[in-house]
């Protein structure tokens, strides 16, 4: 259904009349869609339904000036703009709606997003790159309001590096930075923050965008003057709007119903962008939406009738087709035509996309009703088997949930009973588990060679005569080789450039490798974090530097809606391979002390969380990193920068595990697992604990997500039987998550001699002043108190009671 003409070639008439016809057709077709895709979810066949009807005509404009190699960060009304650049069809747009789970018949995300979320493909099966700038691209969508917005930074600013910076190798990437990164937004989600932090940051960093506000004056049943200061985002905006001795946005105005001035206005709008590399915000005005906001509610209950008649009178499908008639073009009978064949073509593919979503699970149902007839027939409790058998065979239109939870509730009547068919039953709903629940569940991480865990660790070499160095020195020389080595690498954040951030571990590398290369940005957390994930869409290698680990707050959401979840939600198709770096740990006062790793750890499952206790470590992170596809945060330790160290010979083939723990003192008597800053503390006290006959094993963590894939940890507590998490975090936070991981999935309970302990900090964040972090947070004394507890518990006449 492409319909991108060359509108810069002058057309005859006949061919100008055809491209006008197919875009009425596409228009046409998108607002069935939306129609019957209402009437899906009412039904009951599809569970929820947010759709592009009253948008149609303004996506077409935009279609038709977006190029292949160009990047669509968008909104979950775009329908209209994916039909027109040939990435959706009405069959993969009901195959949405169903959530159907087969990647091939519902590309977006296999069922794992609502409609309305679109994505193009940008990796192979085996994880390597497509060639991005021979097809359109849409970055994976995400419904949280205005989180399209951060990421849409980084998809621009790519192609600013790309056409500035040299001996990147952009084969497959970009020709010359000459792509555009579209954006689309409601009105009302221009409220958001992040909204006005994309804005202000484009602005300053002058990056081909394009931002689309689709403005039908709601957002869901508020208007805009509930929203909107003068309830109008462009005169809200109009500082940030470009003159001749200052940059900023360009920025236009047009009537969502007005087809020609919108063709207009779009290919303005990507002039500028593409050949000036400035922004620009098209605010579409005079939009409606039919059918309201979503199939939760009717838009009846907050429109009143003079605004529903002018929603009818505007709505850009019909003045579309007036102004086809006026302008003589079609007539109403071809017009006429056109919407008929619509209809009947927005049905088939409705009725072929619910036959192919059902028939496999029909199938299935059919399988497991036949195999559990002949299991009634030989269970003592076959009555109650035939009645399960009977209800599943009601279910005209079956879930996998039923199928699945028949055959296992059929199982607790069979209990006991040893025959042929009852193991038959048992072996089909193992294999039916391992088979499905991948569909819903792969992915979460690079399944491929590229997987950050394959990277095969490298351990540090020295010279007898190895020089003792400030822990910063070693970052510092590793990001060097790694600029120096990787041409696709940059490294920006809140100080980061020109005084090589606040602890010196880029010092002298904005002079060396240039501005865009090694940056400064505003204080603005989550755009730093969107300006990395765009970027590493379109193949760089982006380290995005959040400044201290509770500004990571600030960046959450994204990181977690976002970047966790995009190669899950695109079932292995996109990749953001980012690297977040941070540092934090074992400091006085509430601020900058903090290690919310409990929240942080519990929201980004999908980004790898990396905690090394030293830059030699953090090091070898990196250049693991750099070598993977999975996301990743490092937080570095905030207290270790003025450490010394010793440089090792290798530094920049250093390569650190992900996802491997790292004993660093043997022992007999218990184990100790903590990471990071606490973990120095933790082996400055086993020294104590000797002393007095209690010989602890020390293990460093290392890599909060994944945790011990090897259970090397459950391996030391089968020697010790006893085992003690020493964490900063708060009570239940870290600790707790390390913990279960221990006991319920290393099974280290049958080991235990005695009960598993947590040292944590306080419930508060530290206070400030030098007694701050000593009473609020695990301190020496601390920790030999809690270790000598134990042993107390254990052997009372060799450890008697302390205090």
């Amino acid at each position: 259904m492409q319909t991108i003409p060359d509108v810069t070639s002058e057309l005859s008439f006949e061919d100008f009349k055809t491209e006008v016809l197919n875009d009425y057709k596409t228009a046409v077709v998108s607002r069935e869609c939306s129609l019957l895709g209402r009437r899906e979810v009412l039904t009951g066949k599809a569970k929820f339904g947010i759709f592009g009807d009253g948008k149609e005509v303004p996506q077409l404009a935009m279609a038709k000036a977006f190029l292949k190699g160009d990047w669509r960060s968008g909104y979950y009304r775009d329908q209209t703009f994916m039909m027109a650049i040939g990435e959706l069809t009405t069959e993969q747009f009901f195959a949405g709606l169903y959530a159907n789970t087969n990647l091939e018949l519902e590309p977006m995300s296999a069922g794992r997003q609502m409609g309305g979320h679109f994505v193009t493909h940008s990796l192979n099966d085996n994880g390597s790159w497509k060639n991005l700038t021979a097809q359109y691209n849409s970055s994976a969508d995400i419904s949280p309001t205005a989180g399209q917005m951060p990421r849409l930074l980084g998809l621009a600013q790519a192609s600013k590096i790309f056409r500035n910076v040299t001996d990147i190798n952009t084969n497959k990437f970009s020709i010359e930075g000459n792509e555009v990164a579209w954006g689309t937004i409601g009105n009302a989600s221009t409220s958001e923050g992040l909204f006005f932090e994309t804005i202000n940051a484009a602005g300053v960093l002058q990056v081909p965008m394009v931002i689309s506000v689709w403005d039908d004056e709601y957002g869901i049943s508020v208007h805009a003057k509930h929203q909107t200061t003068k309830e109008n985002i462009s005169e809200v905006l109009k500082g940030f709007q470009r003159n001749k001795n200052e940059k900023g946005f360009e920025i236009l105005r047009v009537k969502g119903w007005d087809y020609p001035n919108l063709m207009e206005t779009y290919q303005e709008a990507a002039k500028i962008a593409r050949e000036e590399h400035v922004p620009v915000l098209i605010h579409v005005l005079e939009l409606t939406q039919p059918q309201g906001h979503s199939t939760s509610g009717s838009h009846e209950r907050y429109k009143n009738a003079e605004r529903l008649e002018w929603e009818t009178n505007h709505d850009c499908n019909s003045k579309l087709r007036e102004w086809i008639i006026e302008n003589g073009i079609a007539t109403h009978e071809i017009l006429v035509e056109i919407e008929r064949t619509a209809k009947r073509t927005v049905r088939e593919a409705k009725k072929n996309a619910w036959n192919t979503f059902l028939r496999p699970i029909k199938k299935e149902q059919q399988d497991l009703i036949s195999l559990l007839k002949q299991v009634a027939a030989k269970s003592n409790n076959g009555v109650f088997i035939s009645k399960l058998t009977a209800d599943l065979e009601k279910i005209d239109e079956p879930t996998r949930k039923d199928i699945l939870s028949h055959a296992r509730r059929t199982l607790r009547f069979t209990i006991g009973e040893n025959n042929l068919e009852k193991h038959t039953l048992t072996n089909w709903t193992n294999t039916f588990l391992e088979k499905i629940q991948p569909i819903f569940s792969s992915h979460l991480y690079s399944e491929t060679q590229g997987a950050n865990t394959r990277i095969k660790e490298v351990k540090p070499s020295y010279n007898d005569d190895a020089e003792l160095v400030d822990g910063r020195i070693i970052i510092r020389d590793n990001f060097d080789a790694i600029l120096n080595n990787h041409p696709e690498t940059l490294v920006f954040g809140e100080d980061t450039g020109n005084i090589g951030d606040v602890n010196q571990g880029l010092e002298g590398l904005q002079d060396k490798y240039g501005e865009l290369r090694v940056a400064d940005t505003g204080i603005r957390e989550a755009t730093i974090i969107g300006q990395g994930i765009g970027m590493a869409l379109r193949g760089l290698r982006p380290i995005a530097e959040i400044q201290y680990l509770d500004y990571i707050l600030y960046a959450l959401q994204i990181i977690s809606d976002d970047l966790a979840t995009l190669h899950y939600r695109t079932k292995g198709k996109q990749k953001a391979p980012l690297i977040i770096r941070t540092r934090g740990h074992r400091l006085e006062g509430i601020w900058h002390s903090g290690s919310p790793m409990g929240g942080i750890l519990n929201l980004v499952k999908g980004v790898n969380l990396l905690v090394p206790r030293n830059m030699t470590k953090a090091a070898g992170f990196y250049n693991t990193l750099l070598n993977g596809d999975d996301p990743a945060i490092v937080i570095e330790c905030l207290n270790g920068y003025r450490l010394k160290e010793k440089m090792p010979n290798n530094l920049s083939s250093i390569k650190t595990p992900i996802g491997v723990v790292e004993t660093v003192k043997e022992g007999a008597d218990i184990t100790l697992v903590s990471y990071g800053s606490t973990l120095r503390i933790v082996e400055q006290i086993a020294k104590d604990l000797l002393a007095i006959g209690i010989d602890a094993e020390i293990i460093d963590v290392q890599s909060l997500i994944p945790f011990d894939l090897n259970h090397d940890i459950v391996k030391s507590i089968k020697k010790t039987n006893r085992v003690m998490i020493i964490d900063e975090d708060v009570p239940g936070g870290a600790s707790a998550y390390i913990l279960n991981a221990i006991l319920n999935e290393q099974g280290a309970f049958q080991y235990l001699d005695s009960a598993p302990k947590t040292l944590t900090a306080k419930a508060h964040r530290p206070a400030y002043g030098n007694d701050g972090d000593y009473f609020s947070k695990p301190s020496a004394e601390d920790i030999f108190e809690a270790v000598y507890d134990v042993m107390h518990e254990t052997n009372p006449t060799k450890f008697p009671k302390l205090r």
